[in-house]
């Protein structure tokens, strides 16, 4: 449970930092150049979800945000994971959901400036990014644990007697 603490904290300081210096450094709507070809700062403000879909309800994002901030804490106290991919996983997500949520209720809106230029895309922050790395994990552990267990399964029928088999 510690280092999943440790990452959200971590998270949540690492995007609230990046998004104040773009905010006190960059006008809204204007660019700074990073490293050309690849990316650039947009300081963008985002009242919407992912790709500004929603705009006009950000109540529904503060909700279903506390609701999985709310069960993923529930899961950690009540599961305790052993996993540390697991753990590190929901700490990324926590940390990039309430990043995001600090912004929503101060700001109105998220505060959104990574923008790459190697590929057009959307613009995002560090919040989001967490985040989407944070489920890919997840993904993992989960793609993992099934071929694990799949494993198992396979080798408890090649072995009779062993108490699993079907």
């Amino acid at each position: 449970m510690i280092l999943c603490l440790v990452i959200t904290a971590a998270a949540v300081l690492l995007d609230q930092i990046t998004k104040l210096l773009v905010v006190q450094n960059i006008a809204e709507g204007t660019f700074a150049q990073g490293l050309k070809g690849v990316f650039r700062l947009t300081y963008i403000e985002n009242k919407g979800a992912a790709f500004g879909i929603l705009s006009e309800h950000r109540w529904i994002f503060m909700v279903l945000s506390v609701i999985a901030i709310a069960a993923i804490l529930f899961y950690l106290w009540k599961e305790k994971p052993q996993s540390m991919l697991v753990r590190l996983s929901l700490g990324m997500i926590l940390g990039g959901g309430i990043g995001n949520m600090i912004d929503r209720i101060f700001r109105g809106a998220v505060v959104d400036f990574i923008d790459l230029e190697f590929m057009r895309f959307y613009v995002f922050n560090v919040a989001d990014s967490f985040v989407c790395i944070g489920c890919a994990l997840l993904i993992l552990y989960l793609i993992l644990s099934e071929i694990r267990e799949g494993k198992k399964k396979k080798a408890a029928q090649h072995h009779p007697g062993s108490g699993t088999e079907v």
